[in-house]
């Protein structure tokens, strides 16, 4: 089925009984975030709001809240876009099963974006303060656009060959913008809209932005794709749709033709509002900063328009789904992007960014014993790749010495690693460099530092499994338990500076020294709260790599620092307690709770669903 707006998707997800309806007025407020984040945690349908609190708008959510129910919605297509994305990794492909090809070039048709006169987003109009305004958490600073599409414009190359789709946060309401005349515009570091922006402050005009929300699912999709610089997002678009990206130009902009609603508006030089705070994908507030703002110039919206949202914070989410999509589409091209590279996960649950499991080939001397020389120039290459160079810790294990290996087993990537890991010379440090704009582990925003673990040859040591019997912890330090084999957490006390910090660090490493066979033990993690970190596995690698900023926090026993080389004895210690300059977690609202919980009682319609 080839869609053209948000219901098209919502009638063909009720007629396959994969919708639920909620009839009854819904507050944007908080209370459609927790109904949609109850449902998806619950692997629940997707949900549509007929009626919303200040709006004459319907909304809906978690369309693409199971895999299974996200590779439905592009079942026609997805396929095709795959099959592609694989012959533009491996061209020959085409020779040896040209017939499996019949089909490229209708695909390659819908790339092509369509220029037209009019379309359907264009038949109304209304004004940002009649939009479902949705908060997500207790201290977001407003309403935010939760799948918006954000179009650009090269100003040196304005047509849409050179443009940019991204999805970029947008807030609606709140702090000092102007109501229905300014809303606020949030990029993170090294996002494509930059040189858009920079180009038009070179050139002192406004830059022009349009922000598409609905239509094909296809279009959402597309600005999250990490394309190749110069392809623009419009033409993967159009060719996952299997309809042509259809776009108007009007009074200075660009409309997509076939979105739900489009918002457009300029940003002028030298202007910023403070943005936020809003809940984010890594389970943490982003916090308020100056951003550019937004003067709207008209807020368009096509007939039965219906405004799809999602939520965040976190993972996994929603929006994890997307990230294995992505996976799915766009694997065999990242080992052809990165030579020697096999296996790329960045793991959602460390929130994409901080935490990258690598395999790659360790090649290099095949005569000599095997050791970390290839992996660290293919650990280079990863950390310059695309959305890559925003990562924290990078672990990456050697092919040749287990070709089986599964990236996705996690617990079973870091046995592997720490098995053969010396952290006298396998540690490779970046310092004072950029981090991601959401993390808030670092001296700064976009502030922080990146380690490389390489691993290759053969296991050095068998991990402990049980808590070392004689394990003795200094004042303060308590409630030790095992994470995964080799790797304990231990509750420490609440930090309250760096200086505190490194001291206390120093008294563990030392009492650390005296454990018996402590190299079986190549990781201690200190903690706020060790039961919680240890339940599951998600929760350690929440904790461990989104609350920790390694030039910083990482210590470990007999350090020692040669020729600019920083080393240390088993274990290696990663402090991963909250800090006093880390942003808060998220914490849902109890009586919105309360109230939700009303509607999975039975009679409620959300019964038998959370």
């Amino acid at each position: 089925m080839t869609y053209t707006c948000t219901a098209d998707v919502i009638a063909d997800l009720e007629k396959h009984k994969a919708l639920v309806r909620i009839p009854h007025p819904v507050d944007p407020d908080l209370e459609m975030a927790e109904i949609h984040r109850r449902v998806h945690q619950a692997g629940g349908p997707a949900i549509f709001y007929e009626k919303v609190n200040g709006s004459p708008f319907p909304a809906a959510s978690n369309l693409y809240g199971t895999l299974d129910r996200a590779r439905f919605i592009f079942r026609h297509t997805l396929d095709r876009m795959q099959r592609l994305i694989r012959l533009a990794a491996d061209p020959p492909l085409f020779f040896k099963s040209p017939f499996s090809y019949a089909d490229l070039p209708r695909t390659l048709w819908h790339m092509l974006p369509q220029k037209v006169k009019s379309g359907p987003v264009t038949a109304g109009q209304t004004r940002v303060g009649l939009l479902p305004r949705i908060r997500c958490w207790p201290d977001d600073g407003g309403a935010f656009i939760l799948l918006p599409q954000v179009y650009t414009e090269d100003p040196d190359r304005p047509n849409i060959f050179g443009s940019n789709l991204g999805m970029y946060r947008i807030q609606l309401s709140g702090n000092a913008y102007a109501p229905d005349k300014e809303i606020g515009l949030h990029y993170q570091i090294r996002r494509d809209i930059a040189g858009h922006h920079a180009a038009a402050l070179e050139k002192k005009s406004p830059l022009k932005i349009s922000i598409f929300v609905g239509g094909p699912p296809a279009h959402a999709f597309a600005a999250v794709m990490p394309l190749p610089e110069g392809m623009p997002e419009a033409t993967f678009a159009g060719g996952l749709a299997g309809r042509r990206f259809r776009f108007i130009r009007k009074n200075g902009w660009v409309l997509s033709a076939d979105a739900d609603f489009c918002i457009t508006g300029s940003v002028f030089e030298g202007e910023t509002r403070p943005e936020g705070p809003f809940g984010d994908h890594l389970g943490y507030y982003s916090l308020a900063h100056p951003f550019p703002v937004i003067h709207v110039d008209a807020v368009y919206h096509r007939p039965g328009a219906v405004w799809p949202f999602t939520v965040v914070g976190r993972p996994p989410q929603e929006d994890s789904v997307f990230g294995k999509l992505i996976h799915d589409i766009t694997g065999p091209m990242v080992p052809r992007s990165v030579p020697g590279l096999t296996a790329l996960h960045a793991v959602d649950a460390a929130g994409v960014h901080p935490l990258l499991l690598a395999i790659g080939h360790e090649r290099f001397i095949p005569w000599e014993p095997r050791r970390p020389r290839e992996l660290l120039k293919i650990a280079n290459a990863v950390l310059g790749f695309g959305a890559c160079a925003l990562a924290k810790y990078l672990f990456i294990a050697a092919y040749e010495d287990r070709p089986t290996l599964d990236i996705h087993d996690i617990a079973e990537f870091f046995r592997h690693v720490l098995e053969r890991v010396d952290w006298g010379k396998d540690l490779h440090f970046q310092t004072a460099t950029t981090m991601d704009t959401l993390d808030y582990s670092g001296t700064g925003i976009n502030e922080g530092s990146k380690v490389v673990v390489a691993a290759a040859g053969p296991p050095i040591r068998t991990l402990m499994t049980e808590i070392p019997k004689n394990l003795s912890l200094p004042n303060g330090f308590n409630d030790p338990a095992m994470a995964l084999p080799g790797i304990l957490a231990v509750t420490g006390p609440a930090f309250s500076d760096m200086a505190a910090a490194e001291q206390e660090m120093a008294r563990l490493a030392d009492r650390l020294g005296q454990l018996k066979s402590r190299d079986d033990l190549p990781l201690v993690l200190v903690v706020d709260d060790a039961l919680f970190t240890t339940r599951h596995i998600n929760n350690f690698l929440w904790v461990a790599f989104t609350r920790s900023n390694p030039s910083h926090d990482i210590y470990g026993v007999n350090s020692t620092v040669r020729y600019k080389h920083w080393g240390c004895e088993c274990p290696l210690i990663i402090d991963a307690r909250l800090k006093t300059h880390h942003a808060p977690p998220l914490i849902e609202n109890p009586e919105i709770t309360k109230r939700v919980d009303e509607l999975g009682k039975k009679g409620g319609c959300l019964y038998g669903i959370i």
